[in-house]
This record gives C-alpha cells, sequence and structure tokens, in this order.
C-alpha cells in the first residue's frame, strides 16, 4: 500500500502511524541482518576486525534509533499538533 491509499483509507495521522508500523520491520530486518555480520567479525576476528565489528554495531544501533524514534518524533512534533485535511507526499 503507498501513501496514497493510506491517505484514502484514515486520517493523515492514522496514514502517518501505518508508514511507521510497516517501515519498522523492514528496518529492523535489515539492521539485524547486518548485526548478525557484526557478531561474526567479532567472534572470528581479532585484532583491528573486532574493533571494526564494534564500530559497526554502535553504528547500526544509532541509526535503528535515529531511524525508528527520532524521525518519528519529528514528524509526530511536526504534523501531530495539526488538524490535517490531507498529506503532501
Amino acid at each position: 500500500m503507498n501513501a496514497y491509499e493510506e491517505l484514502r483509507n484514515g486520517t493523515p495521522q492514522a496514514s502517518i502511524f501505518a508508514g511507521y508500523d510497516k517501515a519498522f520491520d523492514t528496518i529492523f530486518d535489515a539492521n539485524i541482518t547486518t548485526l548478525i555480520a557484526a557478531l561474526v567479525l567479532f567472534s572470528f576476528g581479532t585484532g583491528p576486525v573486532k574493533g571494526f565489528a564494534v564500530t559497526l554495531s554502535l553504528g547500526i544501533l544509532t541509526s535503528m534509533f535515529s531511524a525508528i524514534l527520532v524521525t518519528r518524533a519529528i514528524v509526530n512534533l511536526v504534523y501531530g499538533r495539526r488538524r490535517l485535511t490531507r498529506l503532501a507526499v
């Protein structure tokens, strides 16, 4: 379902919620796959490879946090208090 179909089925706020709800699974899946790769690197690597695995893991966790929580907070801050009749896509 794209953004236009979401808007036809409800309010813009409901469309924003549904979009983030559907995007969460994709974001989570892609980042967990990379975290598994970092775990393998940390387990079998030595020296600088372990350091890279730790840095990669921290970067992925930070990216997940910002992709899920920070952007949602910003969108809710911008659109959450308004009574919108349509949402610019």
